[in-house]
């Protein structure tokens, strides 16, 4: 089921980016009133009916994972709440919002099979989730071995041996669906970058330094960000979160509208394009897709942060990469994707298993650690907590909003 979801979430996701696309190729000033309108819903409906689908869903993930209590664990990662995400990580997209759906499917992964634990009355339920999450980083990437480490490194930080079985079990058969539907694909299309240290290990080192950096900003303005723009905008603040998620809309449809379209969406043809060379390199790629994506994700509407990172990653090595002659322009590009989001997340072997598996490309394993744990360091000094977990805790310390009564077959 899981890998069912995933499957058909990424045809889904594709339709409304195309859809978007054909929409406004003839008016491209569109966006400047269907961003905000968008963003505006998108947040209303949430923090209404769904106060845990906004945002990636991995804060949300390993909050349920620590609580014990099963009305809790419901209210994070229920039927209900992945159902209401998936519409409206599709309207987002629809928005132009720069947001991803690989987070989101982590939180859908978790749900469907705490649902289907309920169902046939399996138990150790934080074990199920774990699976359910490794599951959806599995079928949403087709990654199977990112999906273990992952489970590992950034959802678990303590994983229990008890647990191995039922995730492997999980990640095999989630992406033997997914295969099943989408076939076997890599996602970011396949490399063939040559990156020997002896000429490369001072892109390794800079880039390494460089992703770190802009991927620890990044980080520390998703978890402050947030916070000290609602501050400043008295009338816009916390007591206005609509009004604030349309200013947030308005920014991405000017940033896009600027751009010449390309930072909207998840970044996917961005970073696909870089990396095979479809789309030519600027300077403010980066920047542009990098304040885009803090703004979709600091608005308060469902999305996930794991392509957009992938695609400023992508922007960022092939910015630098004329500073290292010796290494090639796709070598900087895996470098850079690595790097930075080794920098956001603070996982640095997930992020180099991803970059690996995304470009079938496992030649360049060394480099891409060096430069993944290189980033993952320097990021830490801006955000000394990762940055799911800083998110989680925020999910950790919310008091249960009142809503309509959801499904009874979706109860725990």
């Amino acid at each position: 089921m899981v890998g069912i979801a995933a499957s058909y979430f990424a045809m889904l996701m594709d339709r409304a980016q195309d859809l978007f696309d054909l929409w406004i190729r003839p008016h491209r000033f569109l966006p400047l009133l269907l961003s905000p309108l968008i963003f505006a819903i998108c947040v209303w409906v949430t923090r209404t009916y769904a106060p845990a689908a906004r945002g990636s869903g991995i804060p949300q993930v390993i909050a349920a994972r620590i609580h014990r209590d099963t009305k809790t664990r419901k209210r994070l990662i229920g039927m209900r709440v992945a159902l209401i995400k998936i519409v409206l990580v599709l309207l987002a997209i629809f928005a132009g919002a720069a947001v991803g759906r690989e987070g989101p499917t982590v939180q859908i992964g978790a749900a469907i099979m705490l649902w289907g634990a309920a169902r046939t009355g399996l138990s150790g339920q934080r074990g199920v989730v774990l699976a359910g999450a490794a599951a959806g980083i599995a079928a949403a990437f087709n990654t199977p071995l990112a999906g273990i480490v992952f489970a590992i490194e950034e959802m678990a930080r303590a994983f229990e041996q008890r647990n191995s079985s039922i995730v492997l079990i999980a990640i095999v058969l989630a992406g033997a669906a997914s295969m099943s539907i989408l076939g076997s694909y890599d996602y970011f299309g396949y490399t063939s970058a040559a990156l020997p240290l002896s000429r490369c290990w001072e892109a390794v080192f800079f880039i390494g330094i460089a992703g770190g950096i802009m991927g620890g900003l990044f980080a520390r303005c998703l978890t402050h960000g947030e916070p000290f723009l609602r501050n400043r905008m008295k009338q816009f603040g916390w007591r206005q979160p609509v009004l604030f998620a349309a200013a947030c809309g308005l920014g991405v449809a000017l940033i896009g509208l600027a751009s010449g379209g390309i930072t909207y969406g998840s970044g996917y043809a961005m970073g696909h394009g870089l990396l095979h060379g479809h789309v030519d390199a600027t300077w403010w790629q980066m920047p542009a897709k990098l304040v885009a994506t803090i703004l979709s994700a600091i608005s308060g509407i469902p999305g996930g942060i794991f392509s957009p990172s992938l695609s400023v990653g992508a922007s960022l090595g092939a910015t630098l990469a004329p500073l290292f002659p010796t290494t090639p322009l796709q070598g900087a590009i895996l470098l850079a994707m690595a790097a930075y989001f080794a920098g956001v997340t603070q996982a640095p072997i997930t992020a180099f298993v991803i970059v690996l598996e995304i470009t079938g490309n496992a030649a360049d394993a060394v480099p891409l650690i060096a430069a993944a744990v290189i980033a993952a360091g320097i990021g830490r000094l801006f955000c000394p907590m990762s940055l799911y977990h800083a998110l989680a805790r925020g999910f950790m310390a919310e008091k249960p909003v009142s809503t309509p009564d959801p499904d009874p077959a979706s109860t725990p």
